[in-house]
């Protein structure tokens, strides 16, 4: 080991407790999409809609977890991982979204769990990731009222189910996608382009949050949120509007709402719009107390209030409308720093500032980063992945976590996107953030060297007594 491979390790020192972990989503990696009563899901039917997703592909398969799940808890066991976040998906466990449970599906939940801590790995639940039961949207989707009610009622039967068993529950996963990346934008299932409705979505899907949070009654319960630095292209005025309505959208939106019980006044009043939705004792039922603040963080925004640049942050693959509704006038722009395969930024910086707010201007409650990694153009090559752009990410990203820490960040966890490469949404099997990488065909897995170097790390981190800071 070289003087400088041994002084990073030595600067990514953790406290004692600190979760190691990786994660995934029920629709990217499961498959067995009809198998043991599952029902029918938004993406199921968005990925069977021509030009949706690249190549027509979709996740009927994926990386067949569900039938694989054994094999691929070893591998978190043999990588060392404390932790495991996964998701469930709602239309194995309620097929139609509401009334009688699918006790095989849910059953496939318990045995999963058993298998995690029977290698001593935490399993770390989260109740919805994007995959709505197709039934629920036929009646309105996220933009009607009663699915928040229903995502109530699915969250008790879980809790009920695996509360013994799980310590640490997520609510919803990302609301902001779910809302503006399926109800305006049209990227994501069920691929609408309604912007009035993507902000009902975004209301009814924080008032989902807070009703789970309710229903279940539980301890160590968390709302998951995707933060991003935001930055202003130039000190012009319209560049720094631009900064602060991407910003109250994307981030204030919604940890405005869940740690504080209101809504930034300058977001309600950017949207123009009728918000009678929003009905008396909501905002206080979204700020139901939690006990952590999962914090997924991948890039940096770069943001004019000018013509040009790109409409879109999300950069989709496929044709689709603005997500920013109210602020449809503003642009991305490049901030001249390197881009993974998805063409986001690399900026560890941001999530030292993202961490550093939330830390700083909301009450103060643990956080953990639940979402973090990049996809590259990996490459096989004599039965091995060099994944050498990938570990140098995550490197930086836990020289990043390290640091809010030394700033007095209540940081507990971190957590690596994803385990396994898998359906990347509407980009398919294109794009790759795994630490494992998977044959599609033969649905080989095969840990690439970021997984190596994740690895050690935690082994280091186990073996190595911390200081508490």
């Amino acid at each position: 080991m070289t003087t400088q491979e041994e002084q990073t390790r030595s600067e990514l020192r953790f406290p004692t407790g600190f979760a190691w972990g990786a994660a995934t989503s029920a629709y990217q990696i499961e498959g067995a999409v009809t198998a043991d009563g599952r029902g029918t899901s938004i993406w199921d039917t968005f990925t069977k809609t021509p030009g949706r997703v690249v190549g027509g592909e979709h996740a009927d398969v994926a990386i067949d977890h569900y039938n694989r799940y054994r094999d691929d808890v070893r591998i978190m066991a043999d990588l060392g991982l404390s932790a495991y976040r996964f998701s469930v998906s709602w239309p194995r466990v309620q097929p139609d979204g509401s009334g009688a449970v699918n006790q095989k599906g849910l059953d496939f939940y318990k045995r999963l769990v058993d298998e995690l801590l029977s290698h001593g790995i935490d399993p770390w639940l989260t109740l919805y990731h994007w995959d709505l039961p197709q039934a629920l949207e036929d009646r309105g989707g996220w933009p009607a009222r009663d699915t928040a009610l229903r995502f109530a009622d699915y969250a008790a039967i879980v809790h009920e189910a695996l509360h013994d068993r799980v310590h640490t529950w997520s609510t919803v996963n990302e609301p902001w996608c779910a809302a503006f990346l399926g109800y305006a934008s049209g990227e994501h299932a069920p691929g609408r382009r309604e912007p009035e409705n993507a902000i009902r979505a975004a209301h009814h899907l924080n008032l989902a949050h807070g009703l789970g949070v309710q229903a279940m009654g539980a301890r160590r319960v968390g709302g998951c949120v995707n933060l991003y630095a935001i930055t202003p292209a130039t000190a012009s005025e319209a560049d720094q509007d631009a900064a602060r309505r991407i910003d109250g959208l994307q981030n204030r939106f919604f940890l405005d709402a869940l740690l504080t019980g209101r809504y930034p006044q300058d977001v309600l009043d950017d949207l123009r719009m009728d918000l009678a939705f929003i009905e008396d004792g909501d905002l206080k039922t979204i700020n139901a107390p939690i006990d952590v603040l999962l914090v997924n963080y991948y890039s940096r925004f770069t943001v004019s209030g000018a013509p040009g640049g790109r409409a879109s942050a999300a950069a989709a693959p496929t044709d689709s409308a603005s997500p920013w509704v109210g602020s449809e006038h503003v642009s991305f722009v490049n901030g001249g720093r390197p881009v993974t395969a998805m063409g986001w930024e690399i900026d560890e910086d941001g999530l030292v500032e993202v961490l550093a707010r939330v830390a700083r201007d909301y009450p103060r409650i643990p956080l953990v980063v639940s979402e973090n990694g990049a996809a590259f153009e990996d490459v096989l090559a004599d039965g091995r992945v060099r994944d050498e752009e990938r570990r140098a990410y995550f490197e930086a990203h836990l020289g990043a976590c390290r640091e809010a820490i030394d700033a007095g960040v209540p940081l507990e966890g971190y957590f690596a996107w994803s385990l396994m490469d898998n359906f990347e949404w509407a980009w398919g099997y294109g794009k790759r953030f795994g630490i494992v990488r998977v044959d599609y065909e033969t649905q080989e897995r095969l840990p690439k060297d970021s997984a190596t170097w994740y690895a050690e790390i935690i082994r280091q981190n186990r073996n190595h007594e911390p200081t508490d800071s």
